[in-house]
């Protein structure tokens, strides 16, 4: 029982509680290490938030134009919509215009005893595909698409 056993340490000749000169010297090169990794993960971290504040500018700035152009677009719409509207009021009373008058030819026709030609009226509501004139040309201004 006399024999009493030694630890090995790692390259030191002292206490082994306390390490060694070299196991200081690895633990601070670790600590280093760490904080250098810690340092660069920072870094990059605040590199990632930079570019993604970045982005989102970018993209609020190109929400704001997809708005703009939407709300532009929208306003044309109901513009465009009135006119059509106005249109088919003015086609409606043309329509009845022209039914009054094909009637007082009809009158004529029949007083006179002559054969005067009446053309038939068209119904849009019917066709609406069809227009109703295609002999006439239809102008469009260049404005009338701007923004």
């Amino acid at each position: 029982m006399g024999s009493v056993r030694r630890q090995a340490s790692s390259g030191s000749d002292g206490d082994p509680r306390l390490g060694g000169v070299a196991d200081d010297e690895r633990k601070r090169k670790r600590m280093e290490s760490n904080r250098e990794s810690a340092r660069r993960s920072r870094m990059r971290r605040q590199k990632q938030l930079g570019d993604l504040v970045g982005e989102v500018g970018q993209l609020q700035q190109a929400n704001a134009q997809l708005v703009a152009g939407i709300n532009a677009a929208a306003q044309k719409y109901a513009e465009v919509e009135s006119a059509n509207n106005v249109l088919r009021a003015q086609a409606m009373e043309l329509t009845d215009r022209l039914r009054s008058l094909n009637s007082v030819l009809e009158i004529a026709e029949a007083v006179s005893g002559l054969v005067i030609d009446i053309p038939e009226i068209p119904d849009p509501l019917m066709k609406p595909w069809q227009i109703p004139c295609p002999i006439q040309p239809i102008m469009v201004s260049a404005d009338l698409f701007e923004c």
